[in-house]
């Protein structure tokens, strides 16, 4: 029969063959080629029989896709080892991230010295060189009895569709509910890490258990985490957290926890940079306007926020009326907007704020100046007829990218849609309008994005 492998059309192969057979036919076996496949694009095992026709295409561990498939492997490979250790501990999840993964226990209580310990563990693990294998339950029922000794797994189990496939995956005696795919064999993996642990609530709420989290990273080889170990440690000299409070630019306190507190050095910089985002505006065309921090529960209950965004939102209580510190600045300049009558002539009308905004933040999030509670967010708020909304948009975009690039940032475009109508305001029709616009904008001005389905904001 015929496939499709890495663009080469018309790849012949017997009957019976998988994405291993293929892979290992094209000479793809070093630890970092051939590290996840795709089948009619989906990701897949290797184990995986092919048909005629298929379109395969085989990842390496520098493309998105491998790191994803090597990370997940490994996040197990790093369970499998903490259960040897620690037998009563009770796996929950473990994803791969941006740098490597995580996997979170309950149960478990362990400090930086028993790093060593759990990666010696690893290491016989890949040693011995486990194929991970899929196995798919018949019923809900049935792998909720599988894991009926815990409870993390079983409350996962039951909230998955009665009509989806359930499945797990055996790695020697070490057995996982996971939807895969994986490495075909542990022995890709040559190089493991375990980077440090902390405490992670489950499911990220904090009204629920706290549990162990350890993070790690593995490679194909040696030397990447040699680099990798040295990037770390190159990054933390110039981590701003560090260099903030030593140039005496910034610092926190724990009288305002996820408020950065602006010293008289920082501010030089901080008004230099207003005033360079000021000349961008007025040179855009933009008004610029200052609302109100702190507004009534009415406001926020039209605009939305007060159902749907009310637990990121700091209240308070005046003469018996309810109030809110503004997360956004959009209902303001709403509000701002009502205060005269305007004709279609004044349209487009650009309207800016840099507004100072508050936005609660669970305590393990916030991260120097990356995740605050309170900051400073430059809202463009532009009125306009329907048929003007592809130029204007444009017109952000350049703006944008011309603010980006004088302090050499790279950025990429998402177009995010919108969520489940029940969670929505607005009508069908301005959703269509507004989205149908982005996208031609988008369209337009040539480069790559990627859509999030349903993923906009209410």
């Amino acid at each position: 029969m015929k496939i499709k492998v890495n663009q080469q059309n018309d790849f012949e192969i017997p009957e019976g063959s998988t994405a291993k057979h293929v892979a290992e036919k094209l000479h793809l076996t070093a630890p970092e080629q051939a590290v996840a496949v795709s089948i009619n694009g989906a990701l897949k095992d290797f184990s995986t029989p092919l048909q005629d026709g298929d379109v395969v295409l085989f990842y390496s561990f520098d493309d998105a896709q491998g790191k994803e498939v090597f990370w997940h492997t490994s996040a197990h490979v790093l369970a499998q080892a903490v259960m040897r250790l620690w037998p009563s501990a009770k796996p929950t999840i473990g994803p791969p991230i941006e740098h490597g993964f995580y996997y979170d226990f309950a149960d478990l209580t362990l400090s930086d010295e028993d790093f060593e310990k759990i990666e010696t563990e690893v290491e016989k693990i890949i040693h011995e060189n486990h194929k991970p294998e899929r196995m798919e339950f018949a019923s809900k029922d049935e792998a909720l009895k599988r894991f009926s000794h815990n409870p993390y797994k079983k409350e996962l189990i039951g909230e998955f569709d009665e009509k989806g496939a359930i499945s797990g995956y055996h790695q020697g005696e070490f057995f996982d509910l996971c939807r895969g795919p994986h490495l075909a064999a542990l022995n890709k993996i040559k190089a493991f890490k375990v980077l440090k642990t902390s405490g992670a609530y489950w499911r990220g709420d904090s009204t629920k258990e706290m549990l162990t989290r350890i993070y790690a990273i593995s490679f194909p080889d040696k030397k990447r985490l040699k680099d990798y170990l040295f990037m770390v440690e190159e990054a933390k000299k110039r981590d701003h957290k560090v260099l903030g409070p030593m140039l005496d630019l910034f610092s926190f306190k724990e009288e305002a926890p996820g408020m950065p507190f602006i010293h008289p050095h920082g501010l030089i910089i901080w008004n230099r940079l207003i005033a360079f985002l000021r000349e961008c505006l007025d040179a855009a065309g933009y008004q610029e306007i200052k609302t109100p921090m702190m507004m009534s529960k009415e406001l926020w209950e039209r605009s939305g926020h007060w159902y749907h965004y009310k637990e990121n939102m700091y209240l308070s209580q005046i003469e018996e009326r309810e109030f809110a510190i503004k997360p956004m600045n959009c209902p303001g300049c709403m509000l701002y907007y009502r205060t005269a009558i305007h004709s279609y002539r004044e349209l487009p009308l650009r309207i800016a704020e840099i507004g100072h905004v508050h936005r609660f933040e669970a305590s393990g999030a916030l991260n120097g100046l990356f995740r605050v509670r309170g900051f400073h967010q430059d809202d463009a708020h532009l009125f306009m007829r329907p048929e003007q909304i592809q130029d204007e948009i444009h017109q952000i975009l350049q703006l944008a990218d011309k603010i980006y690039m004088t302090f050499g940032l790279p950025y990429r475009l998402e177009l995010s849609t919108r969520p489940e109508k029940s969670k929505t305001i607005g009508s069908d029709e301005d959703w269509e309008v507004a989205t149908n616009g982005l996208k031609g904008a988008l369209d337009d001005w040539g480069h790559s994005y990627r859509i999030n389905e349903g993923d906009g904001a209410f």
